[in-house]
């Protein structure tokens, strides 16, 4: 799988960055990606090789990389792969390579006492057994609780996000979902709600487990302006009512809440748990 993602424009070519993986290449990009954002002015060409499994694959791929460095910038080598000879073969391109798994791992053999197993795919595969089925049973209990579709066993809810329309509940609870193993629900605040700034009927004996989302305006426009635009839903007086009853209704039941605006879904979901574990202890944890 491949994902290529230029970043700003210009004459010159952009320099090529590969996230090399013997499993998702999740880890990969997600450790080089956090890298790359102190270079944010930088144009960038990402490109992502996972499943790199043997040493015929990992010689193919250093060909493609040979090929992108005979015909533009030194590209820049990620690699999260835990087999050393994979990963002899991988450094040997022209690119640049980074090894997020090998500067470590010697490391943490001394300090812990024991040889690490070199099997790949360990931090997303299912080698955890009971956490993995935890995650996914958070991610139907998210689906199914999606947007206040269904109130069935709300009270087994660790957090409920609530927030007028398009402010980030749904990308939140899934990722809670699927990366912390949360059983997360999320309800809309409706104008019914605004009228009378008391929590939705439903949520009166789960309020301790709410945690509000918030946004700019501006931003809450443009994001209805795509999915109904020119409609009083996306106008930027709706927004402003919205937003500003909505924080107005926080405050006054005590429901936490942060502005999602310039947030990431990543950045939402470490904050939220952050405040609520402040909150409540260990109520909520991964």
């Amino acid at each position: 799988m491949t994902d290529h993602q230029a970043e700003g424009a210009g004459s010159a070519p952009a320099p090529t960055v590969f996230f090399l993986s013997d499993s998702t290449g999740i880890t990969a990009e997600t450790l080089g990606n956090t890298l790359l954002t102190q270079f944010p002015g930088q144009r960038l060409e990402r490109r992502t090789i996972p499943f790199i499994t043997t040493i015929e694959q990992a010689r193919e791929v250093v060909a493609v990389i040979d090929k992108v460095a005979a015909s533009g910038p030194v590209p820049i080598i990620f690699s999260t792969a835990v087999g050393q000879n994979i990963r002899a073969v991988l450094s040997q391109s022209r690119g640049q390579f980074f090894d997020l798994f090998g500067t470590h791992i010697g490391e943490l053999e001394k300090t812990l006492g024991s040889a690490a197993n070199g099997k790949p795919g360990q931090a997303h595969g299912v080698g955890d057994a009971v956490r993995y089925q935890s995650r996914m049973a958070a991610v139907e209990y998210a689906i199914e609780h999606d947007d206040g579709q269904s109130l069935r066993a709300l009270e087994r809810a660790e957090l409920i996000l609530i927030a007028p329309s398009r402010c980030g509940k749904t990308p939140t609870t899934m990722y809670l979902a699927l990366q912390h193993g949360i059983l997360a629900a999320n309800f809309p605040l409706v104008e019914e709600d605004f009228e009378v700034l008391a929590l939705p009927k439903p949520l009166l004996p789960f309020a301790d487990k709410c945690f509000g989302l918030t946004s700019q305006p501006v931003r809450l426009s443009q994001i209805r302006q795509e999915r109904r635009p020119g409609s009083s839903y996306a106008s930027l007086n709706q927004c402003t009512f919205e937003l500003r009853n909505a924080e107005d209704m926080y405050r006054a039941n005590n429901i936490p809440y942060v502005n999602s605006a310039s947030m990431s879904v990543e950045e939402i979901s470490a904050t939220v748990l952050q405040r609520m574990q402040r909150l409540h202890g260990s109520s909520v944890t991964d």
